[in-house]
């Protein structure tokens, strides 16, 4: 539909993309009129945050369900996704993600771009949002920058059977909080996070993660990113968990570039 920019300079796969600003592609809304420039304010009105508290997850896919090309997610992204991949991370209270992502993915700190944290302090939010991993067993690496070069102290929630002496590492360069006995009790960590007035949650997996709170009924938003790749293999799916009831969603948005889909789902509540 239109030709995006190349991929900035020094972009990290799981990070903000470095110079960018928060203009980006051309996208058409559907209905809507020919492609034009999106700029952060249009975005920001598709991505909003809300009066209430809402969990937004956020997952790109392939045509055929593939969660990840090779292993990770980065083969099915795009400029246009990162831009609305930073945009979520702009309007968020809380960054949510499983242990196990921040591993396969290597996550480094969640430090925003300049012109990201500038409509932040605009509107009244502190610079950066809080970084939350979510870990039964602490198997956590201290020194990933996630940790080492995090703008502020990240939260790790766990539960009580982690392992004492992993607890004991990561109280160094991170408050753990311990919500559970067996299990991490996911209802009982957003329940701590609202208390700290992170109320608007992005979860960016994985897909352990979102089956989990698909299971605990806790997603409030879908923001799925649909690539235009047919990938096959044995990939897995952006959810995976315990069975339960389908959970009715609207359609709230869509945009497109470059053949690819960005819809946004929440919840059809009474």
């Amino acid at each position: 539909m239109v030709r995006l920019p190349a991929p900035a300079r020094g972009a990290r796969a799981a990070g903000d993309r470095a110079g960018r600003s928060v203009s980006g592609p051309a996208v058409r809304a559907w209905p809507g009129p020919e492609p034009a420039p999106v700029d952060v304010a249009a975005l920001t009105e598709r991505y909003p945050r809300n009066p209430e508290p809402t969990l937004r997850v956020n997952f790109v896919a392939s045509l055929d369900g593939a969660v990840a090309v090779e292993g990770f997610s980065a083969g099915l992204s795009s400029p246009a996704d990162k831009l609305v991949f930073g945009t979520l991370r702009m309007v968020c209270d809380a960054l949510v993600v499983a242990a196990g992502t921040v591993r396969i993915e290597n996550y480094n700190a969640l430090r925003l771009s300049a012109p990201r944290r500038d409509w932040r302090r605009a509107h009244g939010l502190p610079e950066f949002p809080l970084m939350v991993v979510v870990s039964r067993t602490l198997d956590l690496d201290p020194a990933q920058e996630i940790f080492s070069d995090a703008p502020i102290r990240p939260i790790v929630l766990t539960c009580g059977a982690a392992p004492a002496d992993r607890r004991a590492v990561l109280e160094q360069v991170a408050e753990v909080v311990t919500v559970g006995e067996r299990e991490v009790d996911l209802a009982a960590g957003v329940a701590a996070l609202h208390r700290r007035g992170a109320t608007q949650l992005l979860c960016e997996g994985g897909p352990l993660l979102f089956g989990a709170l698909t299971a605990a009924d806790l997603v409030d938003e879908l923001c799925l990113t649909v690539s235009p790749l047919l990938v096959g293999g044995t990939a897995g799916r952006i959810a995976t968990g315990p069975p339960g009831p389908p959970r009715a969603m609207s359609l709230r948005g869509i945009l497109s570039a470059d053949d690819m889909l960005f819809l946004r789902y929440a919840r059809s509540r009474p």
